[in-house]
Formats: structure tokens, sequence, C-alpha cells
């Protein structure tokens, strides 16, 4: 139950953040100065698009390591079972 409650927070949150802006300082000061036609919204959105494959590789590891445990969990309770 503890864990259905912590997924649905992870999910609220992921789902309805604020957007922010993504550029780092010296990447505003480069887009504010330069003569050249980049647009600032397309250089965010490229870096949220980046910053998004580190977070989705930590979420995939933490889903394979609990079906792991709950695997081992599940063949604890079978062999329990079994032994009585």
């Amino acid at each position: 139950m503890q864990l259905k409650r912590i997924l649905y927070s992870i999910l609220f949150f992921v789902l309805f953040t604020v957007a922010g802006n993504a550029q780092c300082a010296m990447c505003r000061a480069a887009l504010e100065t330069s003569d050249a036609p980049i647009k600032p919204e397309g250089v965010n959105d490229g870096i949220v698009y980046l910053m998004i494959f580190p977070y989705l590789l930590v979420a995939l590891v933490g889903f394979a390591v609990y079906r792991q445990m709950k695997k081992a969990r599940q063949a604890k309770k079978e062999k329990e079972a079994a032994g009585n």
C-alpha cells in the first residue's frame, strides 16, 4: 500500500510539473548575444529532451530491481507454503 502511494506521488509530480527554463547562464548569454537565427525556445526544448534520458534510465533500473525483489519474495512465500 505504501509503495502505491509513493508511485502515485512520483507520477503526479512528473506529469504536473511547471515548465521552467532549462538554459544555463552561459547558454542564455550566448543566445542573447548571438546574431544567428537560433530560437531560445528550441534550445530549451532540446535541453529538456536530453534531461529525460538519465531519469528514464534510473526509473528502468528501479523497476527492474523492484521486479527482482518481488519475484524473490514470491518464491520465498511459495517455498514456505510448500514446506508446511
